[in-house]
């Protein structure tokens, strides 16, 4: 028994060796198996390949990026809110341009114009919320006390009128007021209360532009703010170059893209001057092909201070109208003349007309100066001040005439002519309808029982948007009537008074944050499922 006993025991040592090798044995495998795999790693993809080296960030500084960083915080971005008028549908896909479906619109932005007729004023943007029309262009600080000039297309016929601007790391957003407005030039002055220092551009003097001359534009096309492109003066052209442009409409052509919402901005030069206001594009597709159209910065600057002044541009006229076409020069050379204006109309009641001048008549001098043409004759006589008299000499069949014409208001001589009668004397100074500051513009009420249960609103808060007020703070930020509001800026509501509260408490430009439930009616993503939505904005500034 003894001998069975220490064989047992033999074997159960023998066992546990066994097993003790044979642990020792994977551990080992293991080990050496994964330093083998850790000392050849897998083949790469493209052995032959040299990995990149990202390169430490250094800005390469050039004349265009410093221009840029100064002129940038001067350059804002206006949007305009034309609101459905009683008694007028408002198609909701309508384009922003107020006049796009207008049969009488200008030949500027016709629907289906003869295509040689390419250009027109332009605008970006739009917004069929509430049946409203939003456009939106550029403009830029003139004046550390809030004036900006833009065009008078991108605010024209406007109920409420926003700035947007760049602060020190924020956008500010303030309701502009229209100071005064030149159709004739297409351009308006805005002004607005801020509260903190604005930068002023450095107007420049468009007269020493010269093509090919390097420029910059700075706008908000499609909506994109300060947006910047480069390229230079590619001519300068009168009004009887371009078809649809104004009597006093000359510009500076450039090849810097500028699309719709580019109206209004700035075309700086190298030194960062304003030398132009981005207006017009020749264009076949509506968008950027090339050539574009700025007003000179001299024209720009004699009408801002002429609306600062007298809050419209007062233009003197003697009440002729000659033909701008280039067959003039042949017929003044068949009249044996080489220069002067051939009078096609005069209005009978006008200053011209009772002095004594008559259609036919070539006027060939003003006050004993040459006039070579059409536009530089009616520039001096614009710039007359009213009341004035000036000697025309006049050759009639031949003969050598002079008269002594006084000069009246533009929009008084032609007050039968839509187009220029809108700046006559008695009419009203355009304004922007400004909207209560720090007001949300919605109509609340509880919520019943049946209303918690359909939005899954398990608390007693929470009350029920009845309207919304079109172009208000409420609409603005996308709330919908029949919404519930739960809080404003974590702050929860129960009651219409709670709302009220809250209200009276925020300032104008304070951010505001509305937490909403939206029911099936409203939500179109997940029809049938109330959703939650954070809705939020900046209340406009006074």
């Amino acid at each position: 028994m003894p001998v069975f006993q220490k064989m047992k025991e033999q074997k159960l040592l023998s066992f546990t060796l066994l097993l003790l090798t044979l642990a020792v044995g994977i551990i080992i495998g293991t080990v050496t198996n994964t330093g083998v795999r850790a000392d050849h790693p897998t083949a790469p993809v493209a052995p032959d390949a040299t990995p990149l080296v990202l390169p430490e960030a250094v800005p390469i500084a050039n004349d265009f990026t410093k221009l840029t960083k100064r002129v940038e915080p001067s350059v804002v971005y206006i949007q305009s809110d034309y609101l459905p008028k009683p008694g007028k549908h408002v198609h909701p896909n309508r384009n922003s341009d107020p006049d796009e479906d207008d049969p009488n619109a200008s030949a500027e932005s016709p629907r289906g114009a003869d295509p040689s007729d390419i250009f027109k004023r332009f605008f970006g943007g739009n917004d069929s919320r509430s049946l409203r029309t939003e456009g939106s262009g550029t403009g830029f600080i003139v004046d550390k006390n809030g004036y900006i000039l833009t065009n008078n297309h991108v605010i024209e016929k406007a109920d409420r009128i926003k700035v947007k601007l760049s602060g020190e790391g924020e956008t500010l957003e303030y309701r502009a007021r229209v100071v005064g407005v030149d159709t004739e030039t297409d351009l308006a002055v805005l002004k607005i209360d801020a509260r903190q220092p604005l930068h002023p551009v450095q107007m420049g003097n468009s007269d020493s532009v010269q093509v090919g001359d390097w420029v910059i534009a700075i706008g908000s096309p499609f909506g994109l703010q300060a947006t910047v492109t480069a390229g230079i003066v590619s001519a300068e052209r009168t009004p009887r170059d371009l078809p649809g442009a104004g009597t006093f409409q000359s510009f500076l052509q450039t090849d810097a893209a500028i699309n719709p919402g580019n109206s209004g901005g700035p075309l700086l030069n190298v030194r960062g001057e304003v030398i132009g206001v981005n207006t017009m594009i020749a264009t076949r597709s509506g968008s950027y092909e090339g050539i574009g159209f700025a007003l000179p910065s001299k024209t720009a600057i004699k009408v801002y201070n002429d609306i600062i002044r007298e809050g419209r541009v007062v233009r003197g006229s003697i009440g002729i109208k000659w033909t701008r076409t280039g067959s003039q020069s042949d017929t003044l050379r068949a009249f044996g003349l080489d220069h002067g204006v051939l009078i096609e109309n005069v209005s009978p009641t006008g200053p011209a007309g009772k002095a004594g001048i008559k259609a036919d008549d070539v006027i060939v001098a003003m006050n004993n100066a040459a006039v070579r043409d059409g536009e530089e004759l009616v520039n001096k006589v614009a710039d007359m001040p009213i009341g004035s008299s000036a000697f025309f000499t006049v050759d009639r069949d031949g003969k050598r005439m002079d008269f002594r014409v006084n000069v009246e208001e533009r929009s008084v001589v032609w007050k039968d002519e839509p187009q220029i009668a809108d700046a006559r004397s008695d009419a009203p100074a355009p304004t922007a309808k400004a909207l209560a500051p720090a007001r949300f513009g919605m109509t609340i009420m509880r919520l019943t029982q049946k209303e918690r249960r359909d939005l899954a609103i398990d608390s007693k808060d929470g009350v029920k948007v009845v309207s919304v007020d079109p172009g208000s703070f409420a609409d603005d930020i996308g709330v919908l009537e029949g919404d519930a509001i739960l809080s404003i800026n974590r702050q929860i509501v129960a009651s219409p008074d709670d709302v009220m509260r809250l209200q009276a408490s925020l300032k104008p430009g304070q951010a505001v944050a509305v937490h909403v439930v939206r029911g099936a009616a409203g939500n179109a993503r997940r029809a049938g499922e109330p959703q939650r939505y954070y809705l939020s904005g900046r209340l406009p500034e006074d």
